[in-house]
């Protein structure tokens, strides 16, 4: 009888111990992130495939933007360096041009240059259709991406995602104002 106690007591510990080591980040959303290919700024194909096994932060951002566009990218710079700071390994930072026919790889690369952006680790997607990102970000990020018929805005809403290593988007952030720095530092040291 002692034996069965124990044996009871050792398989219970095990478990116990094993669900602690394992952290879930809040309020996750797990959206899978469909398969896409695009261009980076470097003239060089990335496909969800060449994210796979790296936490990655993504955004919607277009060059010509007036407004929202600019210190959404600045943000993005500030948590690149604080990525960095916090020695995070394998993260990738994505942002995804909602005006591929004006974000050309040039355009995007001279776009990167004034705000300090670390290209090493950051990655501008372009070399789509316009109809592809509008239809991407609306099944896979949940977002809303629009050019309309007349001027050179794009409509599009102003989140930032936290991509784990599965290539599924676990969460989403407010990334032009009140941006939750340290959520989302906390939320990528959940991942790893």
């Amino acid at each position: 009888m002692k034996g069965r106690v124990l044996i009871v007591f050792f398989v219970t510990s095990i478990l116990l111990l094993s669900a602690c080591g394992k952290k879930e980040i809040e309020n996750a959303v797990n959206w899978p992130v469909k398969d896409f290919t695009a261009t980076t700024q470097d003239n060089k194909p990335l496909g969800l495939k060449d994210l796979k096994g790296k936490i990655w932060i993504a955004d919607f951002i277009f060059t010509s933007c007036a407004d929202v566009c600019p210190p959404m990218t600045s943000n993005m710079t500030k948590l690149q360096k604080m990525v960095k700071e916090e020695g995070l390994k394998d993260v990738e930072f994505v942002s995804f041009s909602v005006d591929p026919t004006v974000d050309t790889p040039e355009v995007l690369t001279k776009y990167a240059k004034p705000y300090g952006v670390d290209l090493n680790n950051w990655t501008f997607l372009t070399g789509y259709s316009q109809d592809f990102i509008e239809t991407f970000a609306a099944k896979t990020f949940k977002t809303i991406v629009k050019k309309p018929e007349e001027g050179d805005q794009v409509i599009h809403q102003t989140y930032i995602y936290l991509v784990d290593q599965d290539g599924t988007i676990k969460k989403n952030y407010q990334g032009f104002k009140d941006v939750p720095f340290d959520e989302m530092i906390s939320d990528i040291k959940t991942l790893q």
